[in-house]
């Protein structure tokens, strides 16, 4: 036997009996309230449902699985059956405790519901089904995002005013969009144009946003985020629901009230209209390494026309656009001499500057002490969304990727005990998906 193994056995034994121990506790102060609401008790619609009788119900708990009486009532208009306890303790219409629920939807959110389901055994000593973990947390997340879906609104509505920031208030709030591909179920991408040799999609797009604050500068004058200060918001509707997500955000991080607000984003022309709309004294920057990409592929073009010369070039159209020279760099570009296909080419590429010119102001924008790439956003494509719903062999519908990246942007945002300040994730979502994990 391995050095340790006796230690580990009773460690777990002690384990096991200390939940049991725990079960017969809770499930002992639980029986102190039988549910006895009166002969009658309003049902959700309303009604007056009539006491029935008692009758049990397991709930599983962090400290294992508990019996409960309580009182049933029936209601004759609606058809059906209640228990007000089963809503006093959070588990109306489910069979799982508020705080097993919240531990299950946390681990299923940072991993595979397999790995889920693995975890909450090994470090927990809970047995849960892949898919009762699966379900969970895509219950949870669902909710969340019903939840955030319905204060945008309000706030959009002016029936709900965000609290201003605590003072002092930082000096500027930025709000970095970008994009991500998701793999997704034949149905939900049925009919949609792809990239895939065959026309067909293969992926939708998850849209998402981070805001957070600046303040300082370092001492070589570069912008430093405020520790702290990123949130998270990710969506698959269209880019008017977005932009609509992302003004509640804003103002419920303060936008009203900060000196600056910036946008920032790559040259997709959605993301520039919505930023006209909603925030329209912002500043737009376009991020940089996306317009460097652009002057490479503006060289790359080039490669036969200019030949040896083609390394200077690339290097003086890049000095260029760190400056913010942009009518040097078009002169530049307008100076290939193309025909025919090449010449389109040429000037599709310059169309990307052409529009995004004055967004390109990159040492001013430096010299104001503000960030000039949306790497934050870019990271939280990869952190956020890549690392859970983009493994290999995942297939998702919308629904189930939104519930899950709505939990992981939460979590991210540092925002997760929002979720659960009212036990709105007990009510299930429709469709959820099938995935692989």
């Amino acid at each position: 036997m391995a050095q340790g193994d006796d230690l580990a056995v009773l460690e777990l034994a002690i384990r096991t009996a200390v939940t049991r121990l725990g079960a017969s506790l809770l499930e002992g102060l639980l029986a102190g309230d039988d549910g006895y609401r009166g002969p009658r008790a309003a049902c959700r619609a309303g009604h007056q449902a009539v006491l029935t009788g008692y009758r049990a119900k397991t709930i599983d708990t962090v400290v294992g699985p508990v019996a409960v009486r309580r009182a049933w009532y029936h209601c004759a208009e609606c058809g059906h059956g209640l228990a007000p306890r089963d809503a006093e303790l959070g588990c109306a219409r489910a069979s799982m405790s508020p705080g097993l629920a919240r531990m299950t939807a946390r681990a299923a959110a940072a991993v595979p519901f397999a790995r889920a389901a693995g975890l909450l055994g090994e470090l927990a000593g809970i047995s849960l089904t892949v898919k009762r973990v699966e379900r969970c947390a895509e219950m949870a997340g669902a909710a969340a995002a019903a939840a955030i879906s319905a204060e945008t609104d309000a706030i959009c509505a002016r029936e709900l005013i965000p609290v201003p920031p605590p003072l002092p208030l930082p000096d500027m709030l930025y709000i970095a969009v970008d994009g991500t591909g998701v793999p997704m179920v034949p149905a939900a991408t049925r009919d949609r144009a792809g990239k895939a040799a065959d026309g067909k999609a293969r992926t939708r797009e998850v849209k998402l946003a981070c805001l957070f604050t600046q303040t300082t500068t370092d001492e070589d004058g570069f912008p430093v985020r405020d520790p702290g200060s990123s949130s998270y918001l990710a969506t698959f509707e269209p880019a008017e629901r977005f932009g609509h997500l992302t003004d509640a955000e804003g103002r419920r991080r303060g936008s009203q009230h900060i000196r600056q607000l910036v946008v920032l984003g790559d040259g997709a022309a959605w993301i520039w209209n919505l930023a006209d709309e909603l925030f329209p004294a912002a500043t737009q920057i376009v991020d940089l390494y996306h317009a460097r990409e652009h002057v490479h592929e503006l060289a790359t073009l080039a490669t036969r026309l200019l030949r040896g010369s083609q390394p200077d070039w690339l290097a003086q159209r890049l000095e260029e656009l760190d400056a913010g020279n942009i009518p040097a760099l078009l002169t530049a570009g307008q100076d290939l001499k193309f025909t025919g296909s090449l010449a389109r080419e040429r000037d599709k590429a310059l169309g990307y500057f052409e529009a995004n010119a004055h967004r390109m102001h990159y040492q001013h924008f430096r010299a104001l002490g503000m960030f000039i790439g949306s790497g934050v956003v870019e990271a939280g494509c990869k952190a956020i969304i890549g690392q859970r719903l983009k493994l290999s062999g995942m297939r998702w519908n919308i629904p189930g990727a939104t519930a899950i990246a709505t939990l992981r942007c939460q979590e991210a945002s540092n925002r997760w005990e929002h979720i659960w300040q009212r036990a709105h994730y007990q009510t299930p979502p429709v469709s959820l998906a099938k995935h692989a994990s």
